[in-house]
């Protein structure tokens, strides 16, 4: 019996904070097969920023009503951390870990929680990127059509990261990678 392969999206998350103001998370959902996309942003009266990111990749990967293969892009090192390090302990130990000698409940677990339930149903590949301008580009990866290497230049800091331009720039870099992100077997 042969299924069909499960989608592919690519989740770019980010969240800001501006000084007297509540937090603002967003998240851009992109098809990698048809390019469509789907964005959504809202404010919450939440003042950690990492807590707002990982609100973001939520909200993006419930967004999905179906099972999907999914590359999220992030610049959080706490989002990815969690992602890669810490989910399948804190989900064994029962949500909580031990600080400084002390077993507490992780920080966000209910969060968390959502993200481990969306995992039952997404196979979710992290990235780790960088927007900023101070980042080197890093070359081109050889394959057999060859992509145009795009460097993503940030905003001044303090403000959304992933403007209206640099959400442009990002996209045509998704879309440059999209090829490169593609199984082997799917690419000819």
């Amino acid at each position: 019996m042969m299924t069909a392969p499960a989608a592919h999206y690519l989740l770019f998350v980010e969240a800001s904070i501006e000084p007297n103001q509540a937090g603002t998370w967003r998240f851009v959902l992109e098809n990698v097969a048809t390019g469509e996309s789907f964005s959504a942003t809202d404010g919450e009266a939440i003042e950690c920023h990492e807590r707002l990111e990982l609100l973001a990749v939520v909200r993006g990967l419930e967004s999905i009503d179906h099972s999907a293969r999914v590359t999220l892009v992030t610049k959080s090192r706490y989002v990815n951390r969690g992602l890669k390090r810490g989910l399948n302990d804190w989900r064994a130990n029962g949500w909580q870990w031990e600080r400084f000698g002390r077993v507490v409940p992780v920080r966000d677990h209910d969060l968390w929680k959502r993200v481990d339930r969306a995992l039952n149903y997404h196979q979710v590949d992290c990235r780790l990127w960088q927007f900023g301008g101070e980042v080197e580009a890093e070359p081109a990866v050889e394959i057999e059509t060859p992509v145009e290497s795009v460097v993503i230049a940030g905003p001044r800091r303090g403000r959304f990261t992933l403007a209206a331009e640099g959400f442009r720039r990002a996209t045509q870099a998704a879309a440059s990678l999209g090829d490169a992100l593609m199984p082997t077997s799917l690419a000819g």
